[in-house]
């Protein structure tokens, strides 16, 4: 079961999710004509009555470009308030994940988005792992990753992911659990819904965002955060059979922090392959002792986080 949070965000205001109801005509369910983001939030260490969100800035901010994506309007400051209206509405005790949308709510026929009404909604879950934080197994791809010409990838458009659906399919049903995709080149891309990192000789490497990429927000932490600890990172394009070579593989996204690689056919990289050293090292956090939560919660890089406090009363409508 999933344990949804008993407030969502729908038709403008926070309402029980038993009573968020769309019609089986709306646009977006039919033309994927919708948008969406995901925020991570895990109660505050030394404060539990606030919850620590890791990068809310940028998500609304990514969001709110994606909507335009789609002709409509949203801007960062109505997602991020909404999102403070579901946590004081809720007010959650354990770690949480927010999926904001903002879709094409018009009823009808006829795939555009140019005289259509839409409309936003976030609702959330307690979420832990959602993937093993002890490493996954992947496999290569038989589909390919879309091309930026042919739809807008640095938004999170949810038509889009159904070649994120066929290939994470693909990989389960052949006994992993996830699939690597490459680009319409043949570099490698990403993840189902996770950008990749390879380390090479010390060396950090990730595909650069001239490779059809999601531009993720995870992924522009490490990328950061490893600079200012002194390591070197390269953003380029990435042949697939560097990741055979690689001294490590592992996957960044909101929902899957940072998850290591431990297997990639035919490859399998034991407990003891060299990685990052030190407590920060968070890309193979569970057999070296890190945390998983470090990108959230770590007090280097304080702006990475916004504090909300659920406690305010809320009126939830009618």
């Amino acid at each position: 079961m999933h344990g949804f949070l008993p407030y969502v965000w729908f038709e403008g205001k926070c309402r029980p999710f038993a009573e968020a109801k769309l019609s089986i005509a709306t646009h977006a369910l039919h033309y994927g004509t919708a948008a969406f983001g995901g925020l991570r939030a895990i109660p505050d260490p030394s404060g539990p009555d606030r919850m620590l969100f890791f990068r809310l800035d940028r998500h609304a901010r990514r969001l709110s470009q994606s909507a335009g994506f789609l002709n409509a309007s949203l801007s960062s400051e109505e997602i991020v308030a909404a999102v403070d209206a579901v946590i004081k509405a809720n007010r959650p005790r354990a770690p949480i994940y927010l999926r904001p949308l903002v879709y094409t709510s018009d009823l009808g026929i006829a795939p555009r988005l140019h005289s259509i009404e839409t409309d936003f909604l976030i609702y959330g879950l307690e979420l832990g792992d959602y993937l093993s934080p002890e490493g996954v197994s992947c496999r290569f791809s038989s589909w390919t990753r879309q091309e930026d010409r042919s739809l807008p990838l640095r938004g999170k458009i949810s038509g889009a992911y159904i070649t994120s659906s066929l290939a994470k399919t693909e990989a389960v049903k052949s006994g992993f659990d996830e699939a690597i995709l490459m680009n319409s080149q043949g570099k490698v891309c990403e993840a189902s819904g996770m950008n990749i990192f390879i380390v090479r000789d010390g060396v950090l490497h990730t595909p650069g965002v001239n490779q059809d990429i999601l531009e993720g927000i995870t992924r522009l932490s490490v990328i950061t955060m490893a600079r200012s600890m002194g390591y070197e990172v390269v953003e380029r394009a990435v042949d697939k059979t560097e990741l055979l070579l690689a001294e490590e593989v592992f996957l960044t996204g909101t929902a899957a922090r940072i998850t290591p690689v431990a297997a990639l056919k035919p490859r399998n990289w034991p407990a003891s392959a060299p990685s990052w050293s030190g407590s920060a090292t968070a890309s193979r956090p569970s057999r070296k002792g890190g945390t998983r939560n470090s990108a959230i919660g770590s007090r280097g890089f304080p702006r990475v986080v916004r504090n909300i406090k659920p406690t305010a009363s809320m009126n939830h409508g009618p």
